[in-house]
């Protein structure tokens, strides 16, 4: 486990929470497992509905969003739109994973918030660093 990837709570460190969006199993599995390996704790939204719910509730939102733009139901600029809007999600930074990889894609995630765009396919090392450098 890498050490860096913890947050200070108190006199504790707490490891990172990701939330992950993404509809696609063979993502979800390959993300999962980096993630693990890198000591983040990952809660899966596999649908728009799901991350909606999750957005509006009132528990305690992720260190990250990792989010892919084309999902069931609502997509993913709806959900960069809907996150900045809740005060609680608003400062939570918003990678977006997806493979869409078109100029106008890239620019409108990030007008509606994105923090950070990567494309698919991705390097995993890279996800990696550009995660560790939001959450910093």
């Amino acid at each position: 486990m890498n050490n860096n990837n913890f947050v200070e709570s108190g006199d504790s460190q707490t490891p990172l929470t990701i939330l992950l969006v993404e509809d696609d199993r063979l993502t979800v599995s390959l993300l999962e497992y980096l993630f693990a390996r890198h000591g983040f704790l990952v809660r899966v939204a596999r649908d728009g509905r799901e991350a909606q719910a999750i957005i509006e509730s009132n528990e305690t939102p992720p260190n990250l969003v990792l989010l892919d733009l084309m999902l069931p139901y609502l997509d993913g600029y709806e959900l960069l739109q809907l996150a900045k809007k809740q005060a609680a999600w608003a400062q939570v930074p918003m990678l977006v994973l997806s493979g869409k990889s078109q100029e106008d894609d890239i620019v409108r995630a990030f007008k509606l918030g994105a923090s950070d765009y990567v494309a698919k396919p991705f390097h995993p090392n890279e996800l990696i660093a550009r995660i560790e450098r939001l959450v910093k």
